[in-house]
Formats: structure tokens, sequence, C-alpha cells
């Protein structure tokens, strides 16, 4: 997959049987973390006498302070506003804990901001709840400045201490509340990104996966095309000696073991070309020099061996040579045999091939034809056709066939001498 969606999930993964397991732990340290808290707090006198009384209260506060973080991961924004009104309550009631509830508050803001995929539904939480925190701290501190019983502080001065610790609150609490705030966000970027990349790299294994498979089914076809050709070719000719030799064999004995030498020496060649091709298959597109099997300048003996196996062929070059890739080479040659092999199987006894080679300005045009009897289009390419074309198209070349109105057939392939790259070196073709 490429596009945005994909590449970007909208969705932070869900949490772990693990993370929610570790949710249950920390609510359950913590809740004893209140308690001790709370029971400290009251020997050490916090809040004095206007302390709330009784452990019922402390165990109650600190349940409700904890309990919630349980399942944080799973419900954030309501724990986040269950905690913030337990909160209020039990500072309101001064219940005598000054830390575990203060990290309880954090827990819960920061998991609305790590948590909730919905991102303007976590803005709005946190905002609302930071809000009612300023709201209610800025209200108890005028009810602290008007109260003639709270003598604590001096009240006394333009920034007297009393002042000087309210703006302390206001300052740390800014703090506290941006710090929970800012950390979720960049949490929950973080998970993104890393889902994200965890997304990429699975699509990225899978597209691996397909390539590798496309690499073996280009091999596949590579190797399928390569022994056609080699093998049509040379057996082709070992049919029509063997038809001659077969015609002969009783009135002109010499004529039939001339046939029979010619089948002795087209089997020869069959299994040396088959050795080259398999060496070529086994050896490293890396490897040393002359890994192709054939090249241009092999045409004069393909020509050679048509007119020996009863194909009458001539062979034109116009132009002056240009040096080619060796795939290119390669590919035009077996061109060239594969069309040479139908002259003979499909052309008749009378047939007679012309291969022309020309050298061009611009390009390299290989043309074979045939005389011999008319052979119509074939409603289905056979093997040799497909290869043919499969060839022009890695050579980044056009191919033309059809018959000939008067006779035979014509095979045409024209190859730009500036053919992409990326054409000429199509995987799977080739030698």
């Amino acid at each position: 997959m490429s596009d945005h969606t994909a590449a970007h999930p909208v969705r932070r993964p869900r949490p772990t049987p693990a993370e929610l397991r570790n949710d249950v732990w920390l609510a359950a340290g913590l809740f004893v973390s209140a308690v001790l808290s709370t029971a400290l707090g009251s020997v050490a006198g916090v809040y004095g006498a206007d302390a709330a009384e009784g452990m019922q209260w402390a165990l109650l506060y600190s349940l409700g302070l904890t309990a919630p973080l349980a399942v944080r991961r799973r419900f954030p924004e309501i724990v986040v506003v269950a905690i913030a009104v337990v909160f209020f309550v039990g500072v309101t009631l001064r219940i005598p804990d000054l830390y575990v509830s203060n990290i309880a508050m954090f827990i819960a803001m920061y998991t609305v901001g790590a948590w909730v995929d919905d991102r303007r539904r976590a803005m709005w939480v946190r905002v609302g709840v930071i809000v009612a925190m300023f709201v209610w701290l800025i209200v108890t501190m005028f009810q602290s400045a008007i109260d003639p019983s709270d003598d604590a502080l001096s009240q006394a001065g333009v920034f007297s201490p009393f002042a000087a610790m309210l703006l302390l609150q206001l300052l740390v609490n800014a703090g506290f509340f941006g710090g929970a705030y800012y950390m979720g966000d960049r949490a929950y970027a973080a998970a993104m990104s890393r889902a994200a990349l965890e997304q990429r790299t699975r699509e990225l294994e899978r597209e691996r996966e397909v390539t590798a498979a496309q690499a073996v089914a280009l091999d596949r076809v590579r190797i399928a095309r390569e022994l056609h050709d080699v093998v049509a070719h040379h057996v082709s000719a070992m049919g029509v000696q063997a038809g001659a030799a077969r015609a002969v064999l009783d009135r002109d004995p010499d004529a039939a073991r001339t046939s029979l030498l010619g089948i002795e020496d087209s089997a020869r060649s069959a299994i040396a070309d088959l050795r080259q091709l398999l060496e070529t298959l086994r050896t490293s597109a890396g490897d040393a020099e002359g890994g192709s099997t054939v090249h241009l300048s092999a045409l004069a003996d393909l020509v050679a061996h048509a007119n020996d196996n009863g194909l009458p062929t001539t062979l034109t070059v116009v132009g002056d040579r240009v040096d080619l890739p060796d795939l290119v080479q390669v590919n035009m040659y077996r061109v060239a045999q594969e069309a040479l092999t139908n002259a003979r199987r499909h052309g008749g006894p009378d047939a007679a091939a012309d291969v022309r080679l020309r050298y061009g300005g611009d390009a390299v045009e290989l043309e074979v034809v045939n005389s011999g009897r008319a052979v119509a289009a074939p409603m289905r390419p056979g093997l040799g056709l497909v290869g043919m074309r499969e060839r022009a198209a890695a050579s980044g070349g056009v191919l033309e066939t059809g018959p000939r109105g008067r006779g035979g057939f014509l095979v045409r392939l024209r190859v730009p001498l500036a053919a992409p790259a990326s054409a000429r070196a199509s995987a799977g073709v080739g030698a």
C-alpha cells in the first residue's frame, strides 16, 4: 500500500495484555502508597486541626484516587475526570496527602494525551480538567485571602509571604499540568510513528516476498524461452534431415548417410548450446564476461546452418556495425533463429529465406522474410511468437510479424540505439 492512510495509521495500536496487567499493578502500588502517605500526613499534622479525621476517609480517598488507574488505557477520559473529582473532594476535605494525589493526577492526564485517538476530544478533556483545576485553585486562594482566622502566613506588604505562596502554587501547577499535557502528546506521536514504521516494515516484507516470487517466475520464463529457442531450432533441423534420409534411404544410401551425419552434427550442436546455456544460467550477473550464449556475429553461422538443412537463406548486412549491449545481441540472434526455424517448419519444400541486418543512425533493424506457402496469422500465438515479443520488449524494441501477401512470413525487429536502460536491463530476459 502506498497511500497516506496505509502509511500512517489513524489509530494507535491497542494496549497489550501485559500493559493492562501493569496498570493493575500500578493502581495497587499507588493505593498502598496513598494509604501510607495519608497516614504519615495525619501524624505529621498536615492541615493541622482542619484535617479530615478517621482512617476510613483515608482508605476511601486512596481507593477513589488510585483504583481508576487500573483501567486507565481502556477509558482514559473517564479515569482523568474521576481522579480529578476525587482530588478536588480530598483537598477540599483536607485529607492529609500531599504526594500520591499529584502523581495519580499526572498519570491520568498523561494517559489521555498518550492513548486517545480522537485528538480533539483528548485536547478538550485535558483543557477542561486544567481549567477546572485552576478555577478551583483561584477560588481557594481567594477564600484563604479573606479568611481572618487563617494566620499561617503574613499577608502584609505588596509581595507578602502569603502572595509568594499563592504565586508558587500557580507556577507549580502550571508546570505540572503543562508537563503532563506535553509528555502525553509526545508519547502518542512516538507510538504512532513506531506503528507506522512497523506497518511499513510489514509492507516491505510482503513486497520483498512478491518480488522474490516474481523473480522466480521471470527466471522460469527466461529458461523456458532459451530452451525453446535452442531445442526447437536443432530439433526442427534434425526432423528435416531425418525426413530426407528416410526418403532416399533405399535408392541413394550416400545421400541418406549425409543426412544422418547432418542429424549427428545437429545433435552435437544442440548439446553444445544446451551446455553453454546451462553454464550461463549457473553464472551470476557479476561474473566474468561472456555470460551471453550468442551474439550477432554468429548470424553467418546461423544462416549457413539453415542452408545446410534445406532452407536456402541469404544474409545481408547494411551499414556500419555498431556495438550493441549483449542482451540486445542475444535477443536479436534468437529472434532470427526462431524466424528461420518457423520458415523451415511452415514454409514448405520450396521455401527460401532472407536475413537482413541494418545499422541505421538511430536504430538497428533485423528483418527475416521467407517465401513459400501462405501462412495465416495464428489465432493464438505459439511459444515462438510469444518469446520473440518478450525479447523485443526486453530490448526496448518493436516487433512486427505477419504473413506476406505473396506467400511466406515476415518478422521485423527494430531496436532504437538509445533504448531505455531500464528496458534493456529488464529482469528475467536474455541469456
